[in-house]
């Protein structure tokens, strides 16, 4: 039984939202690969057009586009995903997984191609509001303190 964790993200606007894809949905992403466009009726996102950008497995290993196939492999990373570069020059050997979603694959994550009528994003941006509503309040707090502490 498939089911993968979908994390879709918008790019014009930097919000994201997760979702589930369960059985009829979770089958008929088996077998695509990193890069491939579908069709957000797919996942229950009437209108959407989506880009399948990335992934990882069932024990946390990120999906390479570069690396064909559904099984691991541990590669000699320079750059890209899944390698923090350190130095320039280094290599390090690192384990990856390939570009084809697989019954083992827990997490693949989408971009937005073409939106659709309905706004996905609303709580996401609701939350982000907040969340900026809230820093700001708390650096005038921070000023408001240090004007206090300089008077007196």
């Amino acid at each position: 039984m498939a089911e993968f964790k979908l994390v879709i993200s918008n790019p014009k606007n930097g919000l994201s939202v997760q979702k589930e894809a369960k059985e009829q949905a979770a089958r008929s992403l088996i077998g695509l690969k990193l890069g491939d466009k579908i069709i957000g009726d797919m996942v229950g996102l009437p209108g959407f057009e989506l880009e399948i950008k990335g992934g990882s497995d069932y024990c946390g290993f990120p999906m390479r586009k570069d690396l064909p196939g559904v099984g691991r492999k541990k590669i000699l990373a320079v750059s890209g995903v899944g390698f923090k570069k350190a130095e320039r020059g280094i290599r390090q050997r690192k384990t990856v997984c390939g570009n084809t979603i697989h019954e083992r694959t827990a997490q693949i994550n989408l971009s937005v191609v073409k939106e659709g009528k309905e706004n996905i994003f609303a709580d996401a941006d609701k939350k982000k509001s907040e969340n900026k509503a809230a820093k700001e309040a708390k650096k005038k707090e921070a000023t408001a303190k240090k004007e206090e502490t300089k008077q007196a």
